[in-house]
């Protein structure tokens, strides 16, 4: 999609009400794959590329969170589709659950999984790259950085070999720019003050073994009104990853039911 902010890769999948799933921080649209295939059996399911991830445009100035509000309402515009769900990882869910405080009449039902609504939550390791020196450091000693995740893989995820392959193919397709400010951005959000407000209907999915964003945010999911929370004590931050069957139907079973949460 050409917009007059860049180029905005997205894939589609499925006719029926539509889905749009958000990735996460240094994440793209293929973590999506096999939710996009299940769901697609009766949804219309879009995944799309945050600017500066993937394979949407990297020739921009800015990659805050903020940003990633406003390419997701002007792709909902462009599209023109009247309503759809958000369903969004990690920072995805963060951006999918901002999008309904700003825009509550174009989202149906909002997905977050393993997202933070604090931005403090955020694992160490996420917060020394939201300092500028050290994510400079980072980007500049990509040895020392991808030995340092590789080292880390195992206790993120079960499949820890195919997400550490799938994050080098992602990093390799980034910015520093990318790198730095959307992270940066993602530990000033706050969204504790707003959550009272949210008026879309709200599903959460925190694994219990996350070792990237705090599943404590789980209780500040639950104080939206409403608000639907599944915890999985045997996921980490990557449920798609660890365990995709019973990811897959989780989703599916909390869009399934209308914009008053029932079936």
């Amino acid at each position: 999609m050409v917009t007059e902010q860049g180029i905005v890769h997205y894939e589609v999948l499925g006719r029926g009400e539509p889905v749009i799933l958000l990735h996460g921080w240094l994440g793209s649209w293929g973590y999506w794959l096999e939710t996009m295939r299940e769901l697609s059996q009766s949804y219309r399911v879009y995944a799309l590329d945050f600017w500066g991830f993937g394979e949407s445009d990297r020739r921009r100035e800015s990659f805050k969170v903020q940003d990633f509000i406003f390419l997701v309402i002007d792709f909902i515009d462009r599209l023109g589709i009247q309503e759809a769900s958000l369903v969004g990882h990690s920072m995805g869910g963060t951006v999918a659950l901002s999008v309904a405080l700003n825009k509550p009449e174009k989202v149906k039902k909002v997905g977050v999984v393993g997202s933070p609504i604090e931005g403090k939550s955020l694992s160490l390791l996420l917060k020394m790259a939201a300092v500028p020196q050290l994510a400079f450091l980072a980007w500049n000693s990509p040895w020392f950085f991808r030995t340092m995740l590789k080292a880390m893989a195992p206790r993120t995820t079960r499949p820890w070999q195919e997400w550490y392959e799938m994050l080098l193919k992602d990093l390799s397709r980034i910015t520093l720019a990318s790198f730095f400010q959307s992270i940066n951005s993602l530990y000033q959000t706050d969204l504790k003050p707003y959550i009272a407000q949210v008026k879309t209907p709200v599903f959460g999915i925190y694994g219990l073994r996350d070792n990237i964003v705090d599943p404590g945010q789980a209780k500040l999911v639950e104080k939206i009104p409403g608000a639907k929370v599944e915890l999985l004590p045997h996921c980490g931050h990557f449920p798609m990853l660890d365990d995709p069957p019973g990811f897959n139907r989780l989703i599916f079973t909390n869009l399934k039911g209308g914009k008053d949460g029932g079936t």
